[in-house]
């Protein structure tokens, strides 16, 4: 799941700038995208939701897709919300340009948050 997650955050990276083009060739990747790209809204929803002081748009985007993948993991509940929250810090400790223990400190106060949120509003994500 590692390796996938990893491709998953480069091409939410790349949706960000460009929207609606998707130039992923791996059928797993690509089903798992289109699927958080239509739930999108209420992602965005639930990350604006849990950032307190702060603002979705000042997120940058590696972190961005980071805490975008780990939200849609965190509703779609296939994994434990442990291992979900764990490899997204990983991420932002291999991804994030800022690179300082700060921004995954951040990340993890978020997706905790998020976490919670889900936990208590038991959100529907939209299916394929």
């Amino acid at each position: 799941m590692k390796k996938i997650r990893n491709s998953i955050i480069i091409d939410l990276y790349q949706y960000d700038f460009y929207q609606n083009n998707i130039h992923n060739n791996d059928n797993i990747n690509i089903n798992i995208l289109k699927h958080i790209i239509k739930n999108i809204d209420l992602i965005d929803l639930i990350i604006k939701k849990n950032l307190y002081n702060y603002e979705i748009n000042r997120l940058n985007k590696v972190d961005k897709a980071i805490i975008r993948l780990a939200t849609f993991e965190l509703l779609n509940k296939k994994n434990s919300h442990k291992i979900i929250i764990n490899e997204a810090i990983e991420l932002t400790k291999k991804y994030s340009d800022l690179n300082n223990s700060k921004q995954y400190k951040f990340n993890n106060k978020i997706l905790h948050l998020i976490f919670e949120d889900v936990e208590k509003n038991k959100y529907k994500i939209n299916e394929l």
